[in-house]
């Protein structure tokens, strides 16, 4: 009769082969791709004057302001007894960090970050649940000249990473809910159904409770000058044709860029204020980015104008983004370290030979250092 433990240790072996649902291990070489994207992304901003700037993964849960509650994982602190948080995004820990150890800084204040996040769900476009994020902050101003500085700088980072097939989908994340201050009639709906009616383009509904002014939003979506077009047609108040006037702006200055405008879009933009955004590549359906204005909280009530930008590193491997070639080479046995530094110092990736069997090929090695040559394998 065979042994029990056997088995027992193969059913081992397939657990510990399994990832919770949404969660994924990267294997060689889009580990690397997704490092040397980063890198790339980041060396961008930094070379418009950003400074990275690297928060922890955990936080107290009450010090994590953006990104939905509902997105973020919790435990109890073992050591203070309070409730942390994983974060589900980075914007709000570099909002934090502004207003406070770095409140004494000259504003503006150019801040870039890379790390992973973790959301509690994926969706159908994006099931993943961990996501790597790299971004560009933009503290002390949100105004049109802050604006075109930040979408400039994603379409930058995102060209150098080999993106093609560029676009920007522009938002007015608050324009409903101003135009309902400014006057507006909701007719016999809430605020929070209209703006849910608009989402679901439901015409009829809006209509029936008597909110027919709203409904030539819904058509006033589309190629950015089209739909500007179409709400400078209606009776906007000053404030919000003032501010149209400056994405329309946006819009023209984005040369060689898609862009369109949804005027009442407003999932995933639940912090932005005046201009959101999404940015879009040939061959990805799930947006590759997004950003927009929001304002940060001091510590004393008071908030500060601020614009940025998060980029999803995972969706540009996925394209098949950052993968670079390597010039890989068997050093055999014996092979003297002054050669294999000498190589290393002309750009090749070295492996070492542990024993006289050990074949390039095996090794994913493309030449053999023989003889003081580099001899394909």
């Amino acid at each position: 009769m065979p042994p029990f433990p056997q088995p027992a240790n193969r059913l081992r072996m397939t657990i510990l082969g399994l990832l919770p649902e949404g969660l994924r291990d990267r294997l060689p070489p889009q580990a690397q791709a997704l490092a040397s994207l980063v890198r790339t992304l980041t060396d961008v901003c930094a070379a418009h004057g950003y400074e990275r700037i690297a928060p922890p993964l955990i936080e107290y849960e009450t010090s994590l302001a953006s990104g939905s509650s509902r997105e973020r994982l919790r435990f109890t602190d073992p050591v203070s007894q309070q409730t942390l948080a994983l974060r589900s995004d980075i914007t709000g820990q570099i909002g934090r960090i502004a207003v406070t150890r770095l409140a004494a800084q000259a504003r503006p204040l150019r801040l870039m970050y890379a790390g992973q996040v973790l959301r509690v769900r994926g969706d159908q476009l994006s099931p993943e649940r961990e996501r790597t994020q790299a971004g560009a902050e933009l503290i002390g101003s949100d105004g049109p000249a802050a604006a075109a500085e930040l979408l400039h700088l994603a379409i930058a980072a995102l060209a150098a990473a080999g993106v093609s097939g560029l676009s920007v989908d522009l938002t007015m994340p608050t324009l409903v809910a101003d135009l309902a201050a400014a006057g507006w009639p909701l007719g016999r709906a809430s605020l929070n159904e209209v703006q849910a009616l608009l989402d679901g383009k439901d015409v009829g509904a809006l209509k029936a409770l008597g909110a027919d002014e709203f409904v030539p939003l819904i058509a006033a979506a589309g190629p950015a000058a089209a739909a500007i077009a179409a709400l400078r047609r209606l009776a906007l108040p000053d404030a919000l044709l003032a501010r149209l006037d400056a994405i329309a702006a946006l819009a023209a200055g984005l040369d060689g860029v898609v862009v369109t405008l949804d005027p009442t879009e407003r999932h995933g933009f639940e912090y932005q204020t005046w201009l959101g955004f999404s940015l879009f590549g040939a061959g990805l359906a799930a947006e590759l980015g997004r950003g927009g204005a929001y304002r940060v909280t001091r510590p004393d009530g008071s908030d500060e104008a601020a614009i940025g930008f998060s980029l999803y590193v995972d969706g540009l491997v996925d394209l098949g983004l950052g993968v670079e070639p390597q010039r890989r080479i068997l050093l055999p046995v014996g092979t003297p370290a002054a050669d294999a530094a000498a190589l290393r110092g002309q750009g090749w990736i070295t492996v070492a030979a542990l024993d006289d069997e050990t074949t390039a090929t095996a090794l994913g090695c493309g030449h053999v250092w023989q003889a003081g040559h580099a001899v394909p394998a």
